[in-house]
């Protein structure tokens, strides 16, 4: 399998391969010319550029998991999602060797080096950002601990990598036998300065949040990182008032991609309605807004009066916008 690499993206090879579970495989990402890849710190991911055929062409976010002390190649870790828009299943049938284009890495989870403790609330594939923040952690000499949440030990397999490399440090939860983790008392009577770093499930992450604000936390040492699953819909009209232009939107692909495939750029950074980069405003539509984003207030998504094209899309009809 070999994709052209589009304007913009890094050529990667697929260097290796490793099918952890039956739901979750890691990629190493070599440049294709040999030379190293751009420096990134612990928390950052890249985007893949995807061709599923001809026409549907999309861009799926990863975390970096590999070392931010050896950018020779770039490891990520895709977690096979059966109903989604097919990203994940096309990155489930690349071989070694394959090519593929890539962005440069992002950091929007960066961690607070500078923090008293360092606290890591992790459920699922949300632990792939957490090995080289920890690596970055461990050779500036900072105190932390990692609590990671798994379902069964089958699907623990990253987990006990984490804890075969940092020890004592990671403490693991088996939720199918032992239940949900208990964020209070995680997090309670921790030291001034301490900073607590969230990634997983939306539904963890809401609940660890709340529990922190329960214990007093102040939201400026809380950091989440959730990229929401992007989501097919109705084939609608994206208009685009100043220049006159009517692209037509599938219903696998995001207005995003659509604007990418067509040569049109807007700022992103996230492509996953967390970061506010992408935010446009509405001038009218006919159809209902889809709002799949996690950065515009529940009012705001009643007002329908912006939308965030890396995510959300409208339901079937035309939709009007300032671009």
């Amino acid at each position: 399998m070999s994709q052209d690499t589009a304007v913009g993206l890094i050529p990667v090879t697929v260097a290796r391969i490793d099918d952890v579970t039956p739901e979750i495989r890691t990629l190493r990402l070599s440049a294709e010319d040999g030379h190293y890849l751009p420096g990134f710190s612990g928390g950052s991911h890249i985007t893949v550029g995807i061709d599923l055929d001809g026409d549907t062409h999309l861009r799926n976010a990863y975390s970096l998991m590999s070392s931010p002390y050896d950018t020779s190649h770039y490891d990520i870790a895709v977690r096979r999602m059966e109903s989604g828009r097919g990203g994940s299943r096309f990155m489930h049938q690349l071989r070694p060797g394959d090519r593929l284009g890539i962005s440069p890495p992002v950091n929007l989870f960066p961690i607070q080096i500078h923090g008293k403790l360092h606290v890591f609330l992790v459920g699922g594939i949300g632990i792939t950002p957490v090995f080289p923040q920890v690596e970055e952690l461990e050779r500036a000499g900072a105190a932390f601990e990692v609590h990671v949440s798994c379902r069964t030990p089958a699907d623990a397999v990253l987990a006990h990598r984490l804890a075969d490399r940092f020890g004592k440090r990671v403490h693991l939860r088996y939720t199918r036998t032992e239940g949900r983790p208990d964020f209070e008392a995680i997090l309670a009577r921790r030291p001034l300065g301490s900073h607590a770093y969230i990634c997983g499930p939306s539904t963890m992450i809401a609940d660890a949040r709340a529990a922190a604000r329960r214990l007093g936390w102040s939201d400026s040492h809380v950091h989440f990182e959730q990229f929401v699953e992007q989501k097919s819909g109705k084939p609608f009209d994206l208009v685009l008032a100043r220049s006159g232009i009517t692209l037509r939107v599938p219903a696998q692909v995001s207005p995003l991609e659509v604007l990418e495939a067509n040569g049109i750029s807007i700022p992103y950074l996230c492509r996953g309605g967390a970061c506010g980069q992408c935010e446009t405003r509405i001038l009218r539509t006919d159809c209902a807004i889809e709002h799949h984003d996690v950065w515009l207030s529940e009012a705001a998504k009643a007002c329908n009066s912006h939308f965030m094209p890396c995510i959300s899309r409208a339901d079937g009809g035309t939709l009007v916008v300032d671009l």
